[in-house]
């Protein structure tokens, strides 16, 4: 086997590409069975585009894994995977076990080399899926070759020895321990054995069936060095070389490839067939919400009557336009060539569709003279953005116009600090706003040993009373189904100011999520405060406040949160618990200058008492959807912290406007694998970062597409 080895490395090294085909990475990669890029149950050095999202699940006899993927960088594949598996232990029933990989891109396939990558499987997890690889793949026409090294688990077949060794012989040993999960491991590359793997992928040409033409198949052939040791029951455990469960090395598939869809079937390690199937979806160009139809058309140019009354006359037309287009009118005023309008929420997200939209209800009603709009954008009482845009600059913008474009308008526009402050002589709209609304709810966790999903579905009825600056906001739910009620009770160490979630759900089936009294001013130019009390979150009360600099032209922004807080009893109505705490961090938002992403920075105390920080980064995209991470180390030690040793997870953030509709809020997921106490910060409502990200530059200039919308 090693001389075989060796003379395949040295092929696939040696042959050019293909002269008549594309290049190699411009081929669209296909999906493993594990999540991510890759053959079946081994990875190539394939990637997929950037930025591709995937979610999906494998099923196969006694086992089941869901996965989500993100190519996270042009170099990088993140991969989370949640397994349901046969419990090794009892021999019936099921367990769950969760992984994190990533694989690194270290060479483009070129003219005289092949694409090298290495990876980290089960990086975070429990260890049972644990292993590394170093992998190189070649494509010559339809047919992509693979061949790598595999560490770990990916090595169990042994039929080699550990390479490394040679050098060091630290890499002889490599602890079999089967941890609960969360631990980062440090046992890369390690132990005595490894074993090669590879494979071939074909691309099928496109053939004709009843059923209409097949194009996107793909057969896959792979040697495995995975004995899948460790995994226990429903199989006799072979004697042998290869020491575990697949009775051969040798898996064959089918997999087909859609513009958002794969599905494959195929025969692995000699024993099971296996079915797979995910969505995909590139964040920057998600499908298109429907076009608008045009602005009204510009009145004419003529001299028109500027006294107070005309002015009040059309202020009031404006109120009214504006209240039809689904804004809540504040201010307007006319400033000889320049008139300044004031609105608050509305259903859209940045303010270059504000801007258009509030264009497209007052372009008829504003006075010929006016060639620039001073558009105050408001939010839970803030004034979270400002701008001045060239009326005919936003006009031109319109599709149907062809006299300009977005990035003009973009281009002419001026940001403004966020300043709160009212304009002297404005027409001013109605004072106190009532705003109410019914919503379905969904609360998912993951984790609990025994399921692999819990949840619960709910109804929420709210309210909100806003007097300027002051607002008045409580909401009643009602649980309607799911099984988040029969978790398992809460095994902490620590204050339980998370892990009772399953108590919370079966005592507090009719409850009240919030009910608290809120306060939020313009302190300064671009600094915004918040201070709230009362039922603040489903799990605590009491006393928040909050302090945000956020300059609208910079790259960054800093905040401090200070909260005093009570537990509140299980029933989820108005009773408290005997614990409580006081809690806040200090927050540095950051956007750095490559690949759209941003960091957030915080340390403080947490919700158990814990000192640390948190450590998040998410990639923006221009469509607005946001994926990202987030970490947290306390001074609570792994062991006392319990299952998962740290709190960590993933999130996915997608705009409602991409469906369709006119919404300014968004829909967020986030993959926490499992609940508990440590690291665990307040949940507000209106979290300044969140209400006034908006109005800044980077937002604006994401955004500038939507003057024509």
């Amino acid at each position: 086997m090693p001389r075989a080895v060796r003379l395949a490395l040295l092929l696939l090294l040696a042959l050019p590409a293909g002269a008549a085909t594309a290049r190699a990475e411009e081929m669209p990669a296909t999906g493993g069975d594990f999540g991510g890029a890759g053959l079946l149950e081994t990875r190539n050095a394939r990637f997929r585009e950037d930025g591709t999202l995937e979610a999906g699940a494998t099923l196969r006899r006694q086992r089941r894994f869901f996965f989500v993927n993100f190519q996270a960088l042009p170099f990088l594949e993140t991969t989370f995977r949640l397994t349901e598996r046969l419990n090794a232990t009892t021999g019936r029933g099921a367990t769950t076990d969760r992984s994190f990989d990533v694989k690194l891109r270290l060479l483009e396939e070129g003219p005289w080399n092949p694409a090298v990558a290495v990876g980290l499987q089960d990086l975070i997890g429990t260890g049972i899926y644990g292993g590394e690889y170093l992998v190189a793949s070649r494509r010559w026409g339809p047919l992509d070759l693979s061949l790598g090294l595999g560490f770990g688990r990916l090595g169990t077949r042994g039929d080699l020895s550990n390479p490394l060794t040679e050098f060091a012989d630290g890499f002889r040993v490599r602890p079999r321990e089967i941890g609960r999960g969360g631990t980062l491991r440090l046992d890369f590359f390690r132990g005595e054995a490894v074993a090669p793997f590879g494979g071939a992928e074909y691309s099928l040409p496109r053939f004709d069936t009843p059923w209409g033409e097949v194009d996107g198949l793909r057969a896959k052939l792979e040697w495995s060095g995975d004995a899948l040791r460790d995994e226990r029951g429903g199989y006799p455990v072979r004697r042998g070389p290869l020491r575990g469960l697949a009775r051969s090395p040798v898996s064959a598939g089918l997999q087909w490839s859609g513009e958002h869809v794969d599905a494959a079937l195929s025969f692995v390690n000699g024993t099971d067939l296996l079915a797979r199937v995910s969505l995909r979806m590139d964040p920057a160009r998600p499908p298109a919400a429907s076009a608008l139809s045009p602005l009204p058309p510009m009145p004419p140019r003529a001299a028109e009557a500027t006294s107070s009354a005309d002015e009040q006359r059309r202020a009031g037309a404006a109120f009214a336009a504006l209240r039809a287009a689904g804004f809540r009118p504040l201010a307007y005023e006319e400033r000889g060539a320049e008139v300044r309008i004031a609105v608050a929420e509305g259903r859209f997200r940045t303010l270059p569709q504000i801007a258009s939209r509030v264009l497209r209800a007052t372009n008829a009603i504003l006075p010929s003279g006016a060639e620039a709009i001073r558009l105050s954008w408001w939010q839970a009482g803030l004034e979270t953005g400002a701008i001045l845009v060239p009326r005919r600059a936003v006009e031109a913008a319109q599709p149907i116009r062809g006299l300009g474009s977005p990035e003009e308008a973009w281009a002419a526009t001026t940001l403004l600090p966020a300043e709160g402050r009212p304009w002297a002589g404005a027409f001013s709209g109605p004072g106190p706003h009532f705003d109410w609304a019914v919503e379905p709810r969904l609360n998912l966790q993951l984790g609990d040993p025994s399921r692999t999903v819990r949840h619960q579905g709910a109804v929420a009825a709210g309210g909100r009373v806003d007097f300027g600056a002051y607002s008045l906001t409580g909401s009643v739910q009602q649980a309607l189904f799911g099984n988040l009620d029969r978790g398992l009770p809460s095994d902490s160490l620590l204050p339980r100011v998370r892990s009772d979630y399953a108590l919370y759900a079966r005592e507090g089936k009719t409850s009240i999520p919030g009910l608290y009294a809120e306060g939020v001013w313009n302190i300064a130019p671009d600094v915004f405060a918040r201070a709230t009390a009362g039922l603040l979150e489903p799990m605590f009360g009491g006393v928040s406040s909050e302090v945000l600099w956020r300059p609208a032209e910079r790259p960054f922004a800093l905040g401090i949160d200070l909260n005093l807080v009570q537990q509140r009893a299980t029933d989820g109505l108005f009773g408290f618990r005997s614990y409580g705490v006081a809690t806040g961090h200090v927050s540095l938002y950051a956007d750095l200058p490559v690949w759209n992403l941003y960091g957030i920075l915080r340390a403080g105390r947490y919700l158990a008492g814990d000192w640390g920080a948190t450590l998040e980064m998410g990639r923006r995209f221009d469509s607005g959807i946001e994926v990202g991470g987030f970490a947290t180390l306390t001074n609570v030690p792994f062991s006392r912290f319990g299952e998962g040793s740290f709190d960590k997870g993933i999130y996915v953030r997608v705009p409602l406007s991409l469906f369709g509709a006119d919404a300014r809020g968004s829909g967020t997921a986030v993959i926490r694998p499992v609940q508990r106490d440590g690291g665990q910060r307040l949940a507000v409502d209106n979290a300044l970062w969140e209400v006034t990200r908006a109005g800044r530059s980077d937002a604006l200039r994401r955004a500038a597409g939507d003057y024509a919308r």
